[in-house]
């Protein structure tokens, strides 16, 4: 029974330092403790709209720090569109919606790099609409049919 191997968490790529000098190059912070106050800020709000297993592996691919920031978080019971996560962000912060934007974007690329394709495009799926962009990605929208006019 013991003999078979047990899942173990995965390394992450990167180590809490590497990720903050990743995002201060990213947003072009003058300092680390800007963007460690960022990666803390944009985490906190992912961990609010993220949830399931989407949250889990996104959790066990961040380094321990920045995980644990994720999700301390309670999800919130009404997800946000991207620019109302942007908006929900600068409100929190005190800082202007484009600030947030571009806090947002600087860590959303570094996360993004951790999560790798797969896990981006499962945790897409399961927000709503305006998060692609906020994780440079295209905005790709599925087709829509149109109901036959009567």
């Amino acid at each position: 029974m013991y003999d078979q191997p047990r899942p173990n968490r995965a390394t992450p790529a990167m180590t809490f330092d590497q990720m903050l000098e990743h995002v201060r190059y990213e947003g072009a912070h003058p300092t680390r403790e800007r963007a460690a106050e960022a990666v803390h800020h944009v985490l906190a709000a992912l961990g609010r709209q993220i949830t399931g297993d989407e949250r889990v592996d996104l959790a066990q691919a961040l380094p321990v720090e920045a995980a644990l920031t994720l999700t301390a978080q309670i999800p919130d019971t009404q997800q946000l569109t991207g620019w109302g996560f942007v908006k929900d962000l600068a409100e929190r912060t005190g800082t202007t919606p484009a600030v947030a934007r571009w806090n947002t974007g600087a860590v959303l690329a570094v996360v993004t790099r951790l999560a790798g394709p797969d896990l981006l495009t499962r945790i897409l799926r399961r927000l709503p609409d305006g998060y692609a962009l906020l994780f440079g990605q295209a905005e790709l929208r599925q087709p829509q049919v149109r109901a036959a006019a009567a």
